[in-house]
C-alpha cells in the first residue's frame, strides 16, 4: 500500500474517534431542568382584619341613632284655625305637640274619627286619608308641633235618614303607626252616625 493512502486511512480513524468521544458525553449538559408551577393558594393573599365601617351622611361614621316614634301618651291635640274648605266643607289644622323631655319624630297619616254619646264611642266613618300630597319625617324636638289639614263636610250635605246626624264631643286621634289614640274635645260640629255617610278627610303631618 502507498504511503498516501495510508495517511488518508490514519486521518479518517482519527476524525471517527473524535466524534465518538463528543457523543458520550453527559446528556445533562443539553438538557434543561423543569421548575414546579406555584398553585393558586400559595400565590393569592389572604384577607385579615375586619372592614372598616362605612361613612355616615356627612362623611363621618355616625354616631345619632334613628329617632323614636313619637309615644302617644307624649303627645297633646288640638284644633288650630281653619285653613279654608270647599262647597259644603270647612278645613281646620289638627294641631300634635310634644309635651315629652326627647326628641321624637312622626311620618305619614293621623287616624281620626268623630266620638260622641259621652263616652268616646265611635260616630260615622273614620276620615279618608287624602294622598296627594308629600308625607315626610317630621321631627319634634320637646314643645314643637306637627300639623295636619283636616276637611270635615258639613253633615246637611246628606239626607237625613242617609246621615243619621248626633252632635259630636269631639275627635279621636291616632298618631301614625300607634295603636293608642288621644282626645281632642270639640263640641261645634255635627258627626254623621251612618258609616255610609263620610264626613272627614285628613292629610299628612308636616312640621312648623
Amino acid at each position: 500500500m502507498s504511503r498516501s493512502r495510508t495517511a488518508v486511512l490514519l486521518a479518517a480513524l482519527v476524525v471517527s474517534l473524535a466524534g465518538c468521544a463528543q457523543n458520550s458525553g453527559p446528556a445533562s449538559s443539553s438538557t434543561a431542568s423543569v421548575q414546579p408551577v406555584p398553585s393558586p393558594s400559595s400565590t393569592v393573599p389572604r384577607a385579615t382584619g375586619s372592614a372598616a365601617p362605612l361613612p355616615g351622611p356627612t362623611g363621618g361614621v355616625p354616631t345619632t341613632p334613628t329617632l323614636g316614634q313619637c309615644e302617644t301618651a307624649k303627645l297633646t291635640g288640638t284644633l288650630g284655625p281653619a285653613e279654608g274648605g270647599a262647597a259644603g266643607h270647612v278645613g281646620v289644622t289638627l294641631v300634635l305637640t310634644n309635651t315629652g323631655t326627647n326628641t321624637c319624630a312622626l311620618q305619614g297619616w293621623p287616624g281620626v274619627s268623630f266620638v260622641g254619646n259621652g263616652n268616646g264611642t265611635q260616630l260615622g266613618a273614620a276620615a279618608v286619608f287624602m294622598r296627594n300630597a308629600p308625607h315626610p319625617v317630621v321631627e319634634l324636638r320637646p314643645g314643637a308641633t306637627a300639623h295636619a289639614l283636616l276637611m270635615v263636610a258639613n253633615a246637611a250635605n246628606y239626607p237625613t235618614d242617609a246621615c243619621k246626624p248626633q252632635p259630636a264631643d269631639g275627635f279621636r286621634v291616632y298618631p301614625p303607626g300607634s295603636r293608642t289614640s288621644l282626645f281632642i274635645e270639640d263640641h261645634s260640629f255635627t258627626a254623621c252616625t251612618e258609616e255610609s255617610a263620610p264626613l272627614l278627610q285628613v292629610g299628612p303631618l308636616t312640621g312648623g
